[in-house]
C-alpha cells in the first residue's frame, strides 16, 4: 500500500455528484497523486464484436454512471476502499479501431506500465477482446493466473471468420499461450445455445469448470460461492465480468444479450461472497450504451467496479476467503 494518505474522490456534500470532471467515481486522475495502489483504466475498443457494436463507448458511460456511487464506505464488505488505498483513474488506453492485432498489442503495451507486484489494474471495456492483452500484461508480473469468468458465453471458441482474436475466442488463446493456471479457472453464468455439443467438451479440455445459470436454480448461491472458493484457493486471480452475465432485464445495453441470466442481486452476492480471494487484476466489459435504458447497464457495471475495488483492498488488508458460510448463517 502507498505510504501517503490517500487522496479520495470529490466530496459530494460540497460539489454535487453531477458536477465536475467525469473520472470514475470522481477519483483523482493518475497524474494528481505521487503513487497509487489500484488504477482504473478505460479501454474503448470494440473491434472484436460479433453482433451489436458500441462497447467502445462503454468506459465513458460507466464513468458517467459512477457519479451516482457513494464510494466512501462499502457496508457489505466493511471497507472504505477509496480511503484505505490510493485509487486513481488512469484515463483511456488509446488503440486503433481498425486492426485487432495491432490494437491488442497497443492495449498490452499501455496496460503493462500500470501493473506491478503492488499495483493492481481494473479495466473498463470495450468488448471482451481486451481481456487477452490484459492477461498478457498481467502475466509479465505475476505469471499464470486463475481466471474467474462471469459471462453468458464460454468465449473459448477457435475463430470467427478466420480471425483468431475476437471477443468470443480470447480465453482459448489465453489457455494456448499458457496465461492461465492449469485446472483453476471457472466460468459462472453460462447459458443459452452453443454451436454444437462439442463446445463444452473442448472447454473442459482447456481446464475450465462451469456453473451455469440453471445450476444456481438447483444448488443456490451459497453452494456456488463455495465451489468457486474451493476451485481458486489462494491462487492469483484475474476476474473478468462480461455485463451480459446479467439477464437483459437488468443489463439491456450489451452486444450479445441472452435470456435467463443472473439477477443483479445474485451477481453482487456471488462476488461479495468471495471476499478474500487474491484478485490481481480485473475487467468489466461489453457495456454498449446505445442499447441501454436509463443507464441501468452502465450503473450495474460501475457498481461491479466498486465491488472489485472493495475486494482488492480487503485482500491487501489481510482479509481471508470467506462468504458462503457467513451467507448461510445469515439465512438461517
Amino acid at each position: 500500500m502507498t505510504t501517503h494518505k490517500p487522496i479520495g474522490p470529490v466530496d459530494a456534500t460540497k460539489v454535487p455528484r453531477y458536477a465536475g470532471l467525469g473520472t470514475f467515481a470522481r477519483l483523482p486522475h493518475i497524474d494528481r497523486v505521487p503513487d497509487y495502489d489500484i488504477a482504473i483504466v478505460g479501454v474503448p475498443f470494440d473491434g472484436g464484436s460479433s453482433f451489436r457494436p458500441g462497447a467502445r463507448f462503454g468506459p465513458a458511460a460507466v464513468r458517467e454512471a459512477s457519479r451516482l456511487l457513494r464510494p466512501g464506505y462499502h457496508p457489505e464488505l466493511d471497507v472504505e476502499p477509496v480511503y484505505e488505498a490510493q485509487v486513481v483513474d488512469a484515463g483511456d488506453i488509446a488503440c486503433t479501431p481498425y486492426d485487432i492485432t495491432r490494437a491488442v498489442r497497443e492495449i498490452e503495451e499501455q496496460a503493462r506500465p500500470l501493473i506491478s507486484e503492488d499495483k493492481r489494474l481494473i479495466a473498463i471495456g470495450g468488448d471482451h477482446t481486451i481481456a487477452l492483452p490484459m492477461l498478457r500484461a498481467l502475466n509479465q508480473v505475476h505469471g499464470p493466473v486463475a481466471l474467474l469468468h462471469f459471462d453468458a458465453h464460454l468465449d473459448t471458441w477457435d475463430t470467427y471468420f478466420d480471425q483468431p482474436v475476437t471477443h468470443g475466442t480470447i480465453f482459448r488463446r489465453a489457455f494456448e499461450e499458457g496465461l492461465l493456471v492449469e485446472d483453476k479457472s471457472m466460468h459462472v453464468g453460462i447459458r443459452g445455445p452453443v454451436y454444437d455439443r462439442e463446445d463444452f467438451l473442448r472447454d473442459h479440455e482447456f481446464g475450465f469448470q462451469i456453473i451455469r445459470c440453471s445450476d444456481l436454480d438447483v444448488i443456490g448461491v451459497p453452494a456456488a460461492i463455495r465451489r468457486v472458493k474451493e476451485r481458486l484457493g489462494d491462487t492469483p486471480v484475474y476476474v473478468s465480468i462480461d455485463i451480459d452475465v446479467l439477464d437483459p432485464s437488468y443489463a439491456p445495453g450489451t452486444g450479445t444479450p441472452e435470456m435467463g441470466g443472473l439477477h443483479s442481486r445474485e451477481l453482487l452476492t456471488l462476488l461479495r461472497g468471495l471476499n478474500g480471494i487474491n484478485i490481481v487484476g480485473a475487467d468489466v466489459v461489453e457495456v454498449a450504451p446505445a442499447y441501454d435504458h436509463a443507464d441501468i447497464t452502465a450503473l450495474a457495471a460501475a457498481t461491479l467496479v466498486f465491488d472489485l475495488l472493495g475486494l482488492m483492498v480487503n485482500r491487501s488488508n489481510g482479509a481471508t476467503i470467506r462468504g458462503a458460510d457467513a451467507l448461510e448463517a445469515a439465512v438461517v
